[in-house]
């Protein structure tokens, strides 16, 4: 490198998700213990809450309910929560750990690219999600038209490999170094083997961060806050005869979550790019870093949570499916019990009736 790591660590900054040089934070032991536990136990709780509603979104979506294209989009969007929560674990063992990372370069990389990829795939599918609903209930014609199954995955597969690409920069840049008794995951701006200066990577580091906040948060937002309005408009206008249904009111919630989660994270992010110019400026990041990204990973087990309770249609459709495996298990049973009496009087029920005739009775 053309600089040493003490150059790159003077204007880079810790935090979970873009980790750095974290014995340079000079935090009270006390906070830092509490900022840790407090982080640790919201990634427990997503993982065991995304998990579990994620889980319960894709097998609703996927497989008891009608095919539609609304399905769809939660379909992806559950799939997208669902396999970032898979990967918290190495979060949550990498603050346990005291941030020591112990799974290597390559997972180091991993990692990080499935957490950025969740967040572009989350608003991305979202917008789609709100601009889908303004189509559909304003240009119904059209949508009656063009608005298809088939064409909901095809831009379903285009979301994902913009949110891959996008992701890319943490497959290039993540990296770990031993510092001191521990080794670190972090963004390492200065590839090896180069010869590039503190100030080559910090415009990578600025280019990074505008990009994510750009694409990953202000367009997305503007455009969901654009068509909301316009439709809002529209149903004012209508005087009742356009009525915003229970799952409208979910993706308004999904929407609302989703700004209030992520917000602080990349607000945190840009305030970081200035960081090495102020002091105040650091120790305010010091403090609401951590929490700010634990907020933002929190997002991932929020939305199926929403969709239940919000949701008539989602609700209706897992209560449906749940009575139907309560029922499955019941007949089960049934068949069971049936089959044990038979064995006490082999070959014959105990009315006369023929071994199959009792078994095809409880069906």
């Amino acid at each position: 490198m053309g600089d040493s790591d003490e150059d790159y660590r003077n204007y880079t900054y810790d935090y979970y998700l873009e980790y750095g040089d974290l014995e340079e934070l000079e935090v009270d032991h006390k906070q830092r213990e509490a900022m840790h536990i407090i982080s640790v136990v919201i990634y427990i709780v997503s993982f065991v809450l995304g998990l579990i509603g994620n889980g319960i979104v894709i097998w609703v979506t996927a497989f008891k309910s009608k095919k539609t294209v609304s399905s769809v989009w939660l379909l992806n969007l559950a799939m997208a929560d669902f396999v970032f929560v898979l990967f918290l674990p190495f979060y949550i063992d990498y603050i346990l750990r005291d941030f020591h990372w112990d799974f290597g370069v390559a997972m180091c990389k991993i990692n990080s690219f499935m957490s950025v990829m969740n967040m572009y795939a989350s608003v991305l599918f979202l917008t789609v999600l709100t601009i889908d609903r303004y189509v559909s209930v304003v240009h119904l014609n059209w949508s009656q038209r063009y608005r298809t199954v088939e064409r909901a995955w095809m831009v379903c597969g285009c979301i994902w490999a913009i949110a891959a690409t996008m992701s890319c920069p943490a497959l290039i840049f993540r990296d770990t170094m031993r510092l001191h008794d521990k080794v670190v995951c972090f963004s390492n701006f200065l590839l090896q083997g180069e010869h590039s200066s503190a100030h080559t990577a910090l415009m990578r580091h600025v280019t990074v961060v505008a990009i994510r906040t750009t694409v990953g948060f202000l367009l997305p937002f503007t455009a969901i806050s654009v068509t909301g309005i316009l439709l809002a408009i529209k149903v004012n206008q209508s005087r009742g005869s356009v009525r915003l249904s229970s799952f409208s009111k979910a993706i308004t919630a999904v929407i609302l979550a989703f700004f209030l989660c992520w917000a602080p994270f990349h607000i945190f992010s840009l305030m970081e790019l200035t960081i090495h110019s102020s002091l105040y400026l650091h120790n305010v990041l010091k403090a609401g870093f951590p929490l700010a990204t634990s907020l933002g990973f929190f997002n991932s087990c929020i939305n199926p949570l929403l969709y239940m309770l919000l949701g008539k249609k989602v609700r209706h459709i897992l209560k449906r499916a749940c009575l139907n495996i309560t029922k499955s298990s019941l007949r089960e049973l049934s068949q069971s019990i049936s089959a044990t009496e038979i064995e006490s009087v082999p070959g014959v029920h105990q009315d006369g009736v023929p071994e199959d005739s009792v078994v095809l009775s409880t069906l």
